[in-house]
C-alpha cells in the first residue's frame, strides 16, 4: 500500500503541484466529517434484567452524518495537547423484532418504534514525542474522555430513556509517516480495555499539505466499545469514511 501511495503522490507532483513542507506550528485547528455506519449496536438496560436487542436490526446500519472538531497546541518539539469535540447522535424509526423490556417500560414487536441514540465524546489529550527521524514522528500519551450518552425508545404513548455521563481514561498513540514533502500517512489511536468495558478509536488517514498553513486529509476511522454491568449493557461498532481539513497557525 505504501508503494501505491508513493506512486500516487509522485504522479500528483509531476502533474504540476509544487512540493511544500508543512511549516512548524503552535496551534492546529481541524474539522472532520463524513458518513458513519453502525456494524453493531447491542443494548440491554438494565444490564441484568432488561431485554437484549439490536439497534442495528431495528433501524438499520446507516449511513448517518457525523462531524468532529479538533484543536491542538504544541508547547515545543516534544510536548503537545489536543482537545477533541466528537458529538454523534441519530433519531430513526424502525420495528422491533421481539418484545423488549427497556429502562422500565415494555415495547411490542412489530410496531413502529422511534430510536434516539446519542454518544457525545469530549476529550483532552497530552502527547509526548518519543521518536523522530526524517520519515517518522511517533507520540504517546493519555486522554481524558467525557462521554455523554443517551438511548431512548418511543412507541405510541410509551417512551423510556437511559442516559449516562462519565469520565474514562484512555491511552493515546499518534504517528506520522512522511511519504513525500506534501503527503503524510497518519495513525491516530485512543483506547483502553477493562473487564467492565472498553473504548477503541482508530483513525488511518492520508494528509495532503496544500500550503504551509492549510491541509486536506481523508481515510478511514473505526470506533468500537461499550460497557457491561448491572445498570447497562451496550456495545457498538462504527465505521467512518473520513474527510477533513485543517489550518495551522
Amino acid at each position: 500500500m505504501v508503494t501505491f501511495i508513493r506512486r500516487l503522490a509522485t504522479g500528483v507532483l509531476c502533474a504540476g503541484f509544487t512540493p511544500v513542507l508543512a511549516a512548524d506550528f503552535d496551534w492546529r485547528l481541524g474539522v472532520e466529517a463524513g458518513p458513519v455506519w453502525q456494524s453493531r449496536n447491542d443494548v440491554q438496560i438494565p444490564g441484568d434484567t432488561g431485554t437484549r436487542f439490536s439497534l442495528t436490526d431495528t433501524v438499520g446500519s446507516g449511513p448517518f452524518p457525523y462531524v468532529r472538531a479538533e484543536l491542538a497546541y504544541k508547547f515545543n518539539e516534544k510536548h503537545s495537547l489536543r482537545f477533541l469535540l466528537a458529538p454523534f447522535q441519530y433519531t430513526e424509526t424502525g420495528v422491533l423484532n421481539d418484545n423488549v423490556s427497556f429502562a422500565g417500560e415494555s415495547f411490542n414487536a412489530g410496531q413502529e418504534t422511534e430510536v434516539k441514540y446519542q454518544f457525545n465524546s469530549y476529550r483532552a489529550t497530552y502527547r509526548y514525542r518519543f521518536f523522530s527521524n526524517d520519515s517518522w514522528q511517533l507520540h504517546i500519551g493519555g486522554t481524558l474522555k467525557v462521554r455523554d450518552a443517551e438511548i431512548r425508545l418511543s412507541q405510541g404513548n410509551t417512551s423510556s430513556r437511559d442516559s449516562n455521563v462519565g469520565v474514562v481514561p484512555l491511552l493515546n498513540f499518534y504517528g506520522e509517516y512522511s511519504l513525500t514533502n506534501t503527503w503524510t500517512f497518519i495513525i491516530d489511536f485512543d483506547g483502553l480495555a477493562s473487564p467492565q468495558g472498553r473504548a477503541l478509536d482508530l483513525g488511518l488517514l492520508a494528509r495532503y499539505d496544500i500550503s504551509d498553513d492549510w491541509y486536506l486529509a481523508g481515510g478511514y476511522r473505526t470506533l468500537e466499545g461499550g460497557a457491561d454491568n448491572d445498570s447497562v449493557y451496550n456495545f457498538a461498532w462504527f465505521q467512518y469514511a473520513v474527510l477533513s481539513a485543517g489550518y495551522r497557525f
